[in-house]
């Protein structure tokens, strides 16, 4: 008899074995093989025996299904195929293939109808497919996985690179993974992020040091009340023409000319100066005087802020806030962290950071994450996530509408999509889930829900409101696609 034989999660050795007709596989109770898995859809694939061979088939899954490391739609079952549903993989075993010890299972293939079980290959062929028991999201929109065939080898390998990334960074900085993880986020979705935290929590060492990891042009600009906007633009200079002896004006580039600008405690320059960067942030282009110049791709800001400090500081303007597509909170290292810092930093520094991703690298993998496909049922939940931070909306819990006066816009759930194929990315997959939009949703969401009296009286923070909305709001089920 066949039988699936779990090579990776939480069955790992754990054999199922292939009885009846057609077998739905997903996160749902009511299919035949339960996986509890996060990335798995609540249907998310059927097996059919259809002329003498087992057939797997994609149900509209959010995250995909792959054998052999591809995605696929609908393909017939050979001896030692590697089936991937989210974290789990599974092998495939046929009929003569030597059979590994079986484990129970919840609502294994063996609980099916006895009427639905063929008696024979042909009865089976004759007879329609049973359909999926719940309906499935819509498909995946952007790119096919075909079109991401010739950037997969790279993606493959980003998971190892990531840990290497971290491991030089490492090197300098101690500790501030997920700051590290955030900010990388940030670069492969190709936005821009603010960090926040206290003085001294190396947030100019950690981006100086990442721009040597990865081989990026780099430039700081300290921010102070006498800066003016042509100290970060540019600016033109009259000069004499030695050939013609007639006066011109030439361009001198600011030091926004960079791949990797730091814009270091940036609520300490007035709005004028801060507005800027507006037009360098949005459009990646910078206008001075009649002539507009483009600046080098990839091109970020990294813009750094300290949260106690009131005096001659300007708080910078919502529209500039919205630009920043994450909002990183550099929180004070763990007792153990801080001890390594201590002793590592208070002696000569012998390990010095290598190259890890070109730019050219980085710039592809901003191609893929810009193709990545996302299924209707992601979109679907980060849609839902971002309008439960509006208090006018119909469907705003009570507690948004209790203690948040303005919400989030739609911006908020594009930076929610592309930050979360950033993540799926820097793990090296291309399948985005629910989870991944979860993981950006503090970062994205911070800065954009302005909290009310009613919130500050209380010490009802943003951050809190997030963890409870992330509670509160379900992800997609199947009645959300019934017609």
């Amino acid at each position: 008899m066949a039988h699936l034989l779990f090579t990776k999660g939480d069955r790992e050795g754990q054999s199922i074995a292939l009885e009846g007709k057609t077998i739905t596989i997903g996160r749902n109770d009511t299919c035949e093989l339960v996986i509890h898995d996060t990335l798995v859809s609540s249907v998310h694939a059927k097996l059919e025996w259809k002329n003498g061979q087992w057939r797997l088939t994609d149900l509209d899954s959010s995250n995909g299904t792959q054998v052999n490391g591809v995605l696929i739609r609908s393909v017939p079952l050979k001896e030692n195929d590697v089936i991937a549903l989210g974290e789990e993989e599974l092998v495939y075993r046929p009929e003569n293939a030597p059979a590994a010890p079986s484990a129970a299972a919840p609502r294994a293939a063996a609980e099916l109808e006895p009427e639905t079980q063929p008696e024979t290959p042909a009865e089976t062929e004759a007879e329609p497919a049973s359909p999926p028991r719940t309906a499935a999201p819509p498909p995946a929109r952007a790119a096919t996985p075909a079109a991401l065939a010739g950037d997969m080898e790279l993606v493959r390998q980003m998971k190892a690179r990531t840990d290497a990334i971290r491991a030089e960074v490492g090197k300098v900085i101690v500790g501030q993974t997920e700051v590290l993880d955030q900010i990388m986020m940030v670069l492969l979705a190709g936005g821009h992020g603010l960090l926040v935290g206290m003085p001294g929590m190396a947030k100019t060492l950690m981006v100086s040091t990442l721009a040597k990891v990865l081989d990026m042009g780099f430039k700081r600009i300290q921010f102070t009340p006498d800066l003016m906007p042509s100290d970060i633009t540019g600016t033109e200079v009259l000069e004499t023409n030695r050939s013609t002896n007639e006066k011109e004006f030439r361009f001198m580039q600011g030091p926004i000319f960079t791949n990797l600008l730091l814009a270091d405690e940036i609520n300490r320059t007035p709005p004028k100066t801060q507005a800027a960067l507006l037009e360098a942030m949005q459009e990646k282009r910078v206008t001075v005087g009649n002539k507009t110049y483009t600046l080098e791709a990839p091109f970020f800001v990294l813009a750094t802020q300290n949260p106690i400090e009131q005096e001659g500081t300007y708080p910078l303007p919502e529209a500039q806030m919205d630009r920043f597509m994450f909002f990183i909170w550099v929180d004070y290292p763990a007792e153990a962290e801080e001890e390594t810092i201590i002793a590592t930093t208070t002696v000569k520094r012998t390990q010095q950071p290598e190259r890890v991703l070109t730019r050219e690298q980085v710039l592809q993998l901003q191609d893929v994450v810009s193709k990545i496909p996302v299924s209707d049922h992601v979109i679907k939940y980060a849609t839902r996530l971002v309008r439960s931070t509006r208090p006018a909306d119909p469907k705003a819990l009570d507690f948004i509408k209790q203690y948040v006066s303005v919400g989030a816009g739609p911006r908020a759930g594009q930076f929610l999509i592309l930050s979360a194929k950033a993540r799926a990315v820097l793990e090296g997959r291309i399948h985005v889930s629910c989870a991944d939009v979860k993981r950006a949703a503090l970062p994205v969401l911070r800065h954009r829900l302005y909290t009310n009296f009613a919130a500050d009286s209380e010490g009802i923070t943003p951050m809190i409101l997030i963890q409870r909305l992330l509670d509160a709001v379900k992800e997609p089920g199947a009645e959300d696609y019934k017609p």
